[in-house]
Parts: C-alpha cells; sequence; structure tokens
C-alpha cells in the first residue's frame, strides 16, 4: 500500500515529479522551478507534445537533465479549463500508472486549494487498487512500486484532513472491490457475512440471520432461491448509528442483493460467460462497502444497511419453473424462471426493513437483468423510483461522484406483465421492457400496511464490472453505488 503524505512545496531529490496543469496554463511556482532546474526542458517537451491541459492529456518527459537530472521522470498531467473535485480526482487517476513504476513520486499541486490536492490524491488511491492476492508467478516488473506518494500544499494540515475523508470512502470502495472480485469458492454466504462483522471495528452494529431464523420469519422468496445450493443463505443487518441519542429521525436503508454465484437454477444459464455470475452480488458489495464509508468518516446519520446472501444453483432440490413461493409479505409468487432469483431475494428483505426499521427512504441496488444493459449499455445504472424528490437526490449524486444514473418508467401497464393466473404475481413478465417489469415487481414489495415511503431501485448489472480501465476505476470491479450512497447521505441525511 502507497503512503500519501502532504507536505511543504520544494522540488524534490529524486523519483518522479507530476505537474497538474490547467488549460491556458503558464507555468508558476513549482512548475516553473522545474522547468528552470531542467534548462527549460518541461516547457520545450511540452510543446512538442503539443500539450494544451486539457482533460485527460498528458506528457511524459524521461530522464530530465540539468539540475533536474536526479529525477527519473516529470509527468503532466491536464486539469481542464476549468478544474473541480472532479477534474482534479481524474487527473489523480491517470496520473497513477504513469508513475507507478517509481518507489517515489511527488505531486506539485502548490497551485491548488487543499480540497482539490485532497482530490487528486483520491483519485490516485482509487486508481491504485489491484485485486492480486492469487497471483504467485507475477513478474516483479509487473507490480506497482511506488511506496510514498507526496503530494505539495500551501497548507499540508487542512489538504490531510480533507483526504481523511477521501480515504475512508476510499476504504469503502476498496471492500467492495475485494468482495465482488472473490472467487465463489472463496466468497460464499456464509463467508461473505462473516466478512461484514468486520465493519464492527468501524462502529457498525452486525446482525446475521441463518436459515433457522429466515424460516421463522418467513422469507419463503428469498429461502426458495436457496434451496439448490449446499452453502446456507444468510441476512446481515449492520447498523450505522451517527445522528446521536437526540435524533428522532428514522434511517436511511440500503438493501443489497448478493447471490455469490448465480448458474440461474434449473432454468440454467449458458455456459459463455457463466464465470462472470461471481458478480451477481455487486449490490451486496455495494451496501457493505458504503456502510464502511459511512462509518469510516463518522457520518452524523443513522443508516441501515440490510443484504440477502444466497448461490442459485441447479439440484434434486432446487425449486423448479412453475413453484409457488410465499414472502415475507404473505404475498404469494409464480416462479416462471429461477434465473429471475435476484427479485425474490430482495423482496423478502425490503418488506423486512420497511417493518423493522420504518425507514425515511429505501434504496435497492442490484445486478438485477441483462435488460438494463441493452437499454443502456455500460455508461448508466437504471434508477427506477416511486418518489421525484427521491430520484432526483440520487441523479445529483450520482453526476457529482461519475456513478451516472438515468431515471427508468414505471407504470400500471408494466406492472399488468407480472399478474399471475395461479398467484399474487409472477416473477418475470417477458422480454419486452424486462428490467422495468422487474421494478414493478420490486416495488409491489415496498409499499406495506404502514402507507407509502420513497424506494428507489437501482439496476447496476452493466456497471458493476468494467472491461478496461477508467480514470480511477481499474478493469475488474468498479465497486459502483459505494460512493454514490455516501454522497447521498453526506448531502440530505446527516446533522
Amino acid at each position: 500500500m502507497t503512503d500519501i503524505l502532504f507536505v511543504k512545496p520544494a522540488l524534490p531529490r529524486s523519483g518522479a515529479l507530476v505537474l497538474p496543469l490547467a488549460e491556458g496554463f503558464t507555468l508558476a511556482g513549482l512548475a516553473r522551478e522545474a522547468d528552470a532546474a531542467t534548462e527549460g526542458a518541461v516547457t520545450r517537451a511540452l510543446e512538442a507534445a503539443g500539450f494544451k491541459g486539457r482533460k485527460g492529456q498528458s506528457c511524459t518527459l524521461w530522464a530530465p537533465g540539468g539540475k533536474g537530472g536526479h529525477l527519473s521522470r516529470i509527468v503532466a498531467i491536464g486539469l481542464g479549463a476549468t478544474p473541480d473535485a472532479r477534474t482534479a480526482e481524474a487527473a489523480g487517476g491517470a496520473a497513477w500508472p504513469l508513475i507507478a513504476g517509481d518507489p517515489e513520486a511527488f505531486i506539485a499541486t502548490d497551485g491548488l486549494n487543499a480540497a482539490l490536492t485532497a482530490a487528486f490524491a483520491s483519485g490516485a488511491r482509487l486508481r491504485s487498487y489491484r485485486f492480486d492476492k492469487y497471483r504467485t508467478r507475477e513478474k516483479a516488473e509487473d507490480r506497482p512500486k511506488l511506496v510514498r506518494l507526496s503530494l505539495a500544499s500551501a497548507t499540508p494540515s487542512e489538504a490531510k484532513a480533507a483526504f481523511a475523508t477521501l480515504s475512508a470512502i476510499a476504504d469503502g470502495v476498496f471492500l467492495a472491490r475485494d468482495l465482488v472480485s472473490e472467487p465463489p469458492n472463496v466468497l460464499f454466504p456464509e463467508e461473505m457475512a462473516e466478512r461484514c462483522r468486520g465493519l464492527e471495528k468501524l462502529g457498525v452494529e452486525v446482525e446475521v440471520l441463518g436459515p433457522k431464523e429466515l424460516s421463522k420469519l418467513g422469507f419463503g422468496a428469498m429461502l426458495g432461491v436457496a434451496q439448490g445450493s449446499a452453502r446456507e443463505p444468510r441476512v446481515v443487518v449492520m447498523q450505522w448509528k451517527g445522528a446521536g441519542p437526540a435524533s428522532d429521525a428514522p434511517p436511511v436503508a440500503l438493501i443489497g442483493k448478493g447471490v455469490t454465484f448465480d448458474t440461474g437454477g434449473i432454468s440454467l444459464k449458458s455456459a459463455g460467460g457463466m464465470e462472470d455470475m461471481k458478480y451477481d452480488m455487486a449490490g451486496a458489495g455495494a451496501v457493505i462497502g458504503a456502510m464502511a464509508a459511512i462509518a469510516g468518516r463518522k457520518a452524523q446519520a443513522d443508516v441501515v444497511g440490510l443484504v440477502g446472501l444466497v448461490e442459485n444453483m441447479p439440484s434434486g432440490t432446487a425449486q423448479r419453473p412453475g413453484d409457488v413461493v410465499t414472502s415475507y409479505s404473505g404475498q404469494t409468487i409464480e416462479v416462471i424462471n429461477t434465473d429471475a432469483e435476484g427479485r425474490l431475494v430482495l423482496a423478502d428483505l425490503l418488506w423486512y426493513a420497511r417493518e423493522r426499521f420504518r425507514p425515511r427512504c429505501m434504496i435497492d441496488l442490484a445486478t438485477l437483468t441483462g435488460a438494463i444493459i441493452v437499454a443502456l449499455g455500460h455508461e448508466h445504472a437504471g434508477l427506477f423510483s416511486n418518489d421525484d424528490d427521491l430520484a432526483q437526490k440520487l441523479l445529483a449524486a450520482g453526476a457529482e461522484v461519475e456513478e451516472k444514473l438515468w431515471r427508468m418508467p414505471l407504470g400500471e401497464a408494466y406492472d399488468k406483465l407480472i399478474r399471475s393466473d395461479i398467484a399474487d404475481m409472477k416473477n418475470v413478465g417477458g422480454r419486452p421492457g424486462g428490467s422495468i417489469s422487474a421494478a414493478q415487481f420490486i416495488q409491489r414489495f415496498i409499499d406495506t400496511r404502514e402507507g407509502h415511503v420513497a424506494w428507489a431501485h437501482l439496476d447496476i448489472a452493466g456497471t458493476a464490472w468494467a472491461t478496461k480501465d477508467g480514470a480511477t476505476t481499474p478493469k475488474g470491479a468498479t465497486a459502483f453505488g459505494v460512493r454514490l450512497l455516501d454522497r447521498l447521505v453526506a448531502g440530505h441525511y446527516e446533522g
């Protein structure tokens, strides 16, 4: 793990030097000192490369001469026309792979304020994530070498304080990425529930419900999904009580689908790409990561996280297409397709969360449908909601942290698609509008006898895993939702 330090401005004596530069820049401060030390080599390199400081632009000067000859490289990174937290973070992420080969690197953020300096550091940290615990023969030259990253600031103590909050959020992101990246023979429901107990050291109250408790409660929909697997299901309830004893506001409830491996059950998926179904628990991973972030930065809010952990397997005991199960709510469900299992897990969890905690709002996250990928690709997650105010808050929070959402419709016409001839509903509504009819199914478990509650469903099937590197997200598990949920809580439910 790289140590991140905030120091007074001074040219480094070794390693890599990064110069964050905005469009229309004039070299100043440490950037100007570096240019002078290299006898104008920085200016010549930027001109030769056509570097203008645009967002995403970079230029590397290797082994500069003159008095800067002790440096291995100087890297210019573009901040765009109007640097803000998002562009600084993206620039930090872009800088990381360019400097990770050096044991030491120094960022000349002396021209940025403390908040932007912290954001730059956060971007670099988020981009540094690697899941390499199972690599036993990786070559030394393929591993990052960076052990110390220093950032210049006129007010290093302020930058350090700002980064402490961002670092706690990054810890939550890394936890979620770790969980989603684990192979399914390692991370099954019991193991995932046990890892949730690690949040207790942050002050989160963790309660684990096993199959006996779930059966007694009447979690018939979720237990139906689990019955084909040798692995027992778990529900984990995590409570962060940060608002203080004087607060009487109900908590925010976060609910995650945690299918640790999804074969499709009797409605078996095709073999090609089935290995990806290890991340069918990414919704639960995001909720766990968000709880870690919220607790890690000591958010002044009451938040409860619930995750339903199951494995969906085909066997002689697996539920069949045509089965009818009774959910925790008492509503009956005709199972048409056993591969539409995530909504069954959420059905019991949502009703339970509503009745037990009476939350001010409920947000569920799930890798629920391939249909949402057809609709939105991998750029946005689908947002469904029964509350315009909550939907707008989520859209804004997602835009702030580059976890983009797109609101999708709900309505009676779609709800008719899940009417059953023999039960209260069926679990699929056909191919047309598949992600919408899935959301309509979930909505039936929101409004109880207690009345309306603000609810949003995030279908993250297209955003939970990246097939290429992003600015702050390496290829692989993205932890989509962790930062979005944290921003939602920070912006609207604290204090």
